[in-house]
């Protein structure tokens, strides 16, 4: 794919274009070997530019020429690029401007953005389906949302009718989002708790507020001091049967390229046998991949004692 068929792709992705977030070219799906180090985001008005590698000059004043051509007849009038390769991963505006108080809308809901200072924006678009998933299983049941960052899960439950929602994380500063974003789309709060927990040691204390009709874990792949998917996440999966009510479903989110789905679904076998696994939800379309197994994995699971 040269410079004028990314355009054209680009071209084609934008024809029905809302305020709704679209990624309009995900090249870290590895399908554009070319442009694998490009992802290209419609948010409203803005258009989010990613470069995972460092382009040589002359290319790289081409791509944004073109980017900037095609934002002439697009919806978009700011432009932000950040660049992924660089150490805390630094983002600026390249046209227009950007609101103190920017959010993306996804199914109608409001979350709010950090485009310019954090390496993460405080939306993650690739879990659109399993927040959709939520928000149409979610109705009078009880949600604990595991490592549950700025709450996007929450804000998915709760308007699909969730009677309670604990979202647990230990940063303080995403939980505080958390809460903005709930107060955004005028949520219930005393439908919704925030604790900034350690939840690898903290189960006690989940526990007591259980049982949970729904669970929700999206951790991250690593995180330094906090949790490493290939040693930690055994540990979760060990006190499921400890929090989990006779009704309970699970759904397991797992965006570590390097290990597959049978990764969780061996731990599931091993260690909480009595839920089993029902399906792998599907990937949003937009996010395609040349290999699935190194994309996002949102496996969902149900206790054997009730129907699916």
């Amino acid at each position: 794919m040269n410079l004028e068929e990314l355009k054209n792709h680009l071209l084609h992705n934008s024809k029905h274009l809302t305020n709704e977030f679209k990624r309009l070219f995900h090249g870290r799906g590895g399908v554009y070997e070319e442009w694998k180090h490009v992802t290209i985001d419609s948010i409203d008005n803005i258009l989010s530019l990613a470069l995972y590698f460092e382009m040589p000059q002359d290319e790289e004043n081409a791509f944004i020429d073109m980017i900037e051509n095609y934002t002439q007849t697009s919806r978009h009038d700011t432009i932000v690029l950040q660049r992924r390769y660089l150490k805390g991963a630094p983002s600026e505006i390249i046209k227009g401007s950007l609101e103190d108080d920017a959010f993306v809308v996804e199914n109608g809901l409001k979350i709010k953005l950090n485009l310019l200072s954090n390496r993460n924006s405080g939306y993650f678009p690739d879990m659109k389906n399993g927040r959709t998933f939520i928000r149409e299983n979610a109705k009078d049941k009880k949600v604990l949302n595991l490592f549950s960052y700025t709450c996007a899960f929450s804000l998915a439950a709760l308007s699909g009718g969730a009677s309670k929602v604990i979202n647990i994380d230990m940063s303080k500063n995403a939980l505080s989002t958390g809460k903005a974003n709930h107060s955004l789309n005028n949520l219930d709060p005393r439908a919704v708790s925030y604790l900034p927990y350690n939840i690898l040691k903290s189960f006690s204390n989940i526990k007591k507020k259980g049982p949970y009709d729904l669970i929700i874990i999206d951790p991250p792949t690593f995180q330094r001091g906090s949790f490493e998917a290939t040693r930690d996440y055994t540990k979760i999966i060990q006190r499921l049967p400890q929090i989990a009510s006779d009704d309970c479903m699970v759904l397991a989110c797992l965006n570590a390229p390097d290990l597959q789905s049978s990764f969780i679904i061996d731990l599931l076998k091993e260690f909480a046998p009595e839920f089993k696994f029902v399906r792998r939800l599907q990937n949003v379309e937009e996010f395609e991949s040349a290999d699935e197994e190194r994309s996002l994995k949102n496996l969902l699971f149900q206790k054997e004692s009730s129907r699916v």
